[in-house]
């Protein structure tokens, strides 16, 4: 084959990728790089008068007390990502049957996934407003007296928060569960009940470690999803009330965008990347034991 064509259409790969390069290095790669020198400098926004710190803002971090209620927070944050999965595994598994009406069904729970996180967010503030909203109506019709004041209390504003973020992750879930499940032989299934298996145990032990690729890769990405989350918190609940929502991302904005610790706040945009990358790490290293490829 004739060269000179080969490297005339490698030329023209590279001139079709290249927009998409020269996004990730202006808007990705030189901030990253910016912000990682930046953490060791003490710069504040709209000062010029900066200098070399070193470590300090890296101790700084480790001794800030806000940080730690930032990482605890998250953590329960984080608590919303296996149980979304939990769910919408066993709603793909219903609607991969024979269900009336399954098209509309899978449409509808797909749909909180493309909507405006904004829109969202306040439809659920409606939602859990304590004294007037639908939920605390409810709850108080089946005889809960004093009903959870949800956003308005520090012991149950995360946990709202975590409820949202369930709903939010688990169309998306379900579908991706959907396209496993599709993939799987319906011999293979067909045969493990001419020999007596019942749906529980098809369940357990045929249709759960096929689709654990698929269970990885959405545990991957939604625990990276979750840390990096901020516009719902944001519109919601903008940390509050006192810290109890104050998640890692939305304690790097604040840090940044309201103190104007521009130094500070790259220290702990590392850090956070760093938190994500464990996770990745601990998670891809312990895939070997549950994932069946």
């Amino acid at each position: 084959m004739n060269r000179s064509w080969l490297q005339r259409q490698q030329l023209t790969g590279y001139l079709f990728i290249l927009p998409n390069l020269l996004g990730i290095l202006l808007f990705f790669v030189i901030p990253a790089v910016f912000s990682f020198g930046l953490m060791f400098t003490n710069y504040q926004f709209a000062n010029p008068d900066f200098r070399f710190v070193g470590l300090d803002n890296i101790i700084r971090l480790f001794q800030d007390e806000s940080f730690y209620v930032s990482i605890q927070n998250t953590l329960v944050y984080l608590a919303s990502v296996p149980v979304s999965i939990g769910l919408a595994f066993f709603v793909a598994v219903v609607l991969n049957r024979s269900v009336y009406l399954k098209n509309l069904l899978r449409t509808v729970y797909f749909m909180p996934y493309i909507t405006s996180g904004v829109a969202v967010a306040f439809v659920w503030m409606l939602l859990f407003q304590p004294s007037q909203g639908p939920i605390n109506a409810f709850l108080r019709g089946i005889g809960i007296a004093n009903p959870p004041g949800w956003f308005a209390e520090t012991e149950t504003a995360l946990y709202a928060i975590d409820i949202i973020q369930i709903w939010l992750l688990l169309g998306y879930n379900m579908i991706i569960y959907l396209a496993a499940m599709q993939e799987i032989s319906p011999e293979l299934l067909e045969a493990a009940k001419i020999d007596g298996a019942k749906s529980w145990t098809s369940l357990r032990h045929i249709i759960w470690p096929l689709v654990s690729p698929t269970t990885f890769l959405l545990l991957i990405t939604g625990i990276i999803a979750t840390i990096k989350s901020f516009g719902l918190i944001q519109a919601v609940t903008q940390g509050g009330p006192g810290n109890s929502t104050m998640v890692i991302s939305l304690f790097v904005y604040k840090t940044a965008f309201r103190y104007y610790e521009m130094s500070y706040a790259s220290a702990i945009s590392w850090v956070l990347f760093a938190i994500i990358l464990l996770f990745t790490i601990t998670q891809w290293v312990g895939q070997k034991r549950w994932v069946h490829y």
